[in-house]
Formats: C-alpha cells, sequence, structure tokens
C-alpha cells in the first residue's frame, strides 16, 4: 500500500515558483528520477503559513527517504537558491486506508 509524504519547506511561494521555473529543466530531470524510485504522484503546495509543501505519493516511505538522501546535492541548491528561512522537514508519512469511496 502505497504512502502519502508531505514535507515542509520553510520558503516564500513566490520565490519557489520562481526559482522553479529559472530550474524548469532541473526539476523535470529530478521528477523523472523519482518517478523512477517510486515515486507515484507529486506536487507543491503553498500553505497559508508561507511555507511551500511537497505532497507525495510513494510505494513506500523508505523509497521516499532513500531518494531524498540520494538526491539532497541536486535538491539542496533548488531550495537555497529561494532563499529558505530554515530547514527542511521532517517528512511525514501516512499510510493510505482502503475505505471504498476514494476517486
Amino acid at each position: 500500500m502505497s504512502v502519502l509524504v508531505v514535507l515542509p519547506i520553510p520558503v516564500d511561494p513566490d520565490a519557489f515558483e520562481r526559482v522553479a521555473a529559472e530550474k524548469a529543466d532541473t526539476m523535470k530531470e529530478i521528477t523523472a528520477r523519482s518517478r523512477e524510485r517510486g515515486a507515484i504522484h507529486h506536487a507543491f503546495f503553498a500553505g497559508d503559513d508561507g511555507k511551500v509543501y511537497v505532497v507525495d505519493e510513494w510505494d513506500s516511505a523508505e523509497s521516499f527517504q532513500a531518494f531524498f538522501q540520494d538526491e539532497a546535492p541536486n535538491i539542496g541548491p533548488l531550495i537555497e537558491a529561494a532563499n529558505p528561512t530554515g530547514e527542511p522537514g521532517p517528512p511525514q508519512f501516512y499510510r493510505k486506508l482502503d475505505s471504498g469511496d476514494e476517486f
């Protein structure tokens, strides 16, 4: 059963979108590697708290953790370019439940 991963990043959402647009090719390369490693869905959301949240579905928490550790040298500079106010995380993991009414 898959897991939902929510990772807070203390960075201004507008600054993050600017960096994502400027580094679109790098973002797409990282995304492609994540899919090879077990990512099912991936998106970024802006919170009311001024943070950006990575919201992913992965085949397992272990797959996400291994990917995030391996990709840190590529992900870190993207976050730094948006001038974060602190460190990301920690990631929160949520087990998917079978409720029979999902869509």
